[in-house]
């Protein structure tokens, strides 16, 4: 197992610049970019989301961070892979979680059917398990096409997986590749929690995918599956929200 690298936590960063842009373009969102950070203005649903590019920003990215959030009229996060900015000031209430890594290397076959979505009511039924399991609460009720647009499956770089158990939809994920693959939103349905859902969904996306270094934003709960499949640490990351 390979120790995590300074070049690990930049690609990491790169995976969720093209998860962000390829979200944002697909919404109509409003996208700005600067040398230090990456914006996505959404509704008020959505949100602003903010990702650092760079782990010390100059002062006018850092200024037009700070009105960027002051002027924001739904609910913001700010991602920070480098965890060297201090947002209190502005309101926000820091929370660490784990990004990981993983290199490519072998990996078991999928236990349960993982199925590529390749048309509109694939990704509906995903994007369900996405907005239940998760949880996306701001997408709730379920509207199909307000999270996830059809335009994504347009989008080479961008790939969603469903899994069934029993022949009913329990799982889901969205992967974004750039030079590697970030994968995002890995769930399942609460009712089928604690039946090798996520091991499966998982085993199914590395045997797929697992060619290029994969990145990923651990939920503390998902840590032990991923650390049981080969992912390594490469930082504590602050969000701010």
């Amino acid at each position: 197992m390979t120790a995590a690298t300074a070049a690990d936590l930049e690609l990491s960063v790169r995976n969720a610049a093209a998860l962000w842009t390829a979200l944002a373009e697909s919404r109509g969102n409003p996208l700005l970019r600067r040398p230090g950070f990456l914006t996505v203005v959404g509704d008020a649903r959505a949100g602003l989301r903010i990702l650092l590019l760079d782990p010390d920003p100059a002062p006018d990215d850092r200024a037009e961070l700070a009105a960027l959030v002051r002027r924001r009229t739904g609910p913001v996060v700010v991602e920070d892979q480098y965890a060297g900015l201090d947002l209190t000031g502005l309101g926000l209430t820091p929370r660490t979680l784990p990004v990981m890594i993983r290199r490519p290397g072998p990996v078991p076959g999928p236990a349960l059917p993982v199925t590529p979505v390749e048309r509109p009511d694939q990704l509906a039924v995903a994007e369900d398990v996405v907005v239940h399991g998760f949880p996306l609460e701001a997408f709730q009720p379920h509207r199909p096409g307000r999270a996830f647009p059809a335009a994504l499956l347009d989008r080479p770089e961008v790939r969603f997986f469903l899994l069934h158990r029993d022949g009913t939809p329990a799982g889901a994920c969205l992967t974004v590749r750039d030079e590697g693959v970030g994968l995002y939103w890995m769930t399942s349905l609460p009712e089928h929690r604690s039946r090798g859902v996520g091991r499966a969904l998982l085993h199914g996306v590395l045997g797929q995918l697992g060619d290029v270094p994969m990145t990923l934003t651990a939920a503390r709960a998902g840590r032990p599956l991923y650390d049981s499949l080969g992912f390594v640490p490469v930082t504590e990351a602050t969000w701010w929200g």
